[in-house]
């Protein structure tokens, strides 16, 4: 069985890992959201995201530690943890079908805010009254961008506040075990467990992607994600889920460059305003965390 590393201060590597994990990620929703477009349906795309995700963790890690590196010490807190991150990804991927790219990302900007709210009952920190000023500041965002009492407001939103949310849960147990658990042990279950369930429904109506470019990047999603979930774990052992969690605000550049080079959209005003205010907040937070 590998060797637990425990969690270190170096909070300079961990925001660097976190950075390249998010770079990874915004590979992963431009993968999903193009191979969607393309016909392909939403749960097989999620399927190959995690199948391939698996493959990359049983090439890296069973060669040494077979099966042994499915042994976990917290069984249940892994289960809670790959189920929020499979239900975070199927219900992104379903929105991505009907939202640009740039708005997703930024309502998946609020994990910051969210974790910050999570963090207080589920691992017993302490927020202060400014933070908790913050925290509504931000969500004020989320309104701007998702806009539910214009005509822009699309019900996929609703799935994308569900993401949100179970994305920011995914965050906090992933602090929870990290010093606990081996990498190897946290990206096996992440990415198998999700399989197993998602395979019976897939496979028997499994359709190959009509075109060569349609199938390398169905099977390039699974190594996108492999890549940068395990950056995310490594990093959250050298730094704090609070400090780590505004990092993902550098998603915004990669989101919109990708939005109108693959997907020739633009980002609105209302996305870049609600962005500018949900950004402010969680810039404050993460300030204060510093402190």
């Amino acid at each position: 069985m590998e060797a637990v590393h425990p969690r270190e201060e170096r909070t300079g590597f961990g925001l660097v890992l976190m950075a390249c994990a998010v770079a990874f990620f915004t590979c992963v929703d431009t993968s999903a959201k193009w191979l969607i477009l393309a016909g392909i349906a939403p749960l097989q795309v999620v399927f190959a995201r995690y199948a391939g995700h698996l493959v990359l963790s049983l090439l890296l890690y069973m060669p040494q530690g077979g099966l042994a590196r499915f042994r976990s010490a917290h069984p249940v807190l892994q289960f809670l943890r790959s189920g929020f991150l499979l239900g975070s990804t199927f219900l992104n991927f379903t929105a991505l079908n009907y939202l640009p790219l740039t708005i997703t990302t930024t309502v998946m900007f609020a994990g910051p805010i969210a974790v910050t709210l999570l963090s207080i009952p589920i691992l017993g920190e302490r927020v202060g009254i400014r933070r908790l000023v913050a925290v509504l500041v931000g969500f004020t965002g989320v309104l701007v961008v998702v806009q539910p009492w214009g005509a822009a407001f699309h019900p996929a939103m609703i799935l994308s506040l569900g993401a949100l949310s179970c994305a920011s849960l995914y965050f906090v147990l992933t602090r929870m075990i990290a010093g606990a658990e081996s990498t190897a042990t946290s990206q096996l279950w992440s990415s198998g467990l999700s399989t197993l369930v998602i395979a019976p429904l897939v496979l028997p109506v499994w359709q190959w992607p009509s075109t060569l470019l349609e199938g390398v990047i169905l099977g390039a999603i699974g190594l996108f994600a492999g890549v940068g979930h395990i950056f995310a774990t490594v990093a959250h052992r050298f730094a704090d889920a609070s400090l780590l969690a505004p990092v993902v605000y550098i998603q915004i550049i990669f989101a919109s460059l990708a939005s109108i080079l693959v997907f020739a959209t633009w980002p609105t005003a209302w996305t870049l305003l609600g962005g500018a205010i949900i950004v402010g907040a969680g810039g404050y937070i993460w300030n204060r965390e510093r402190r």
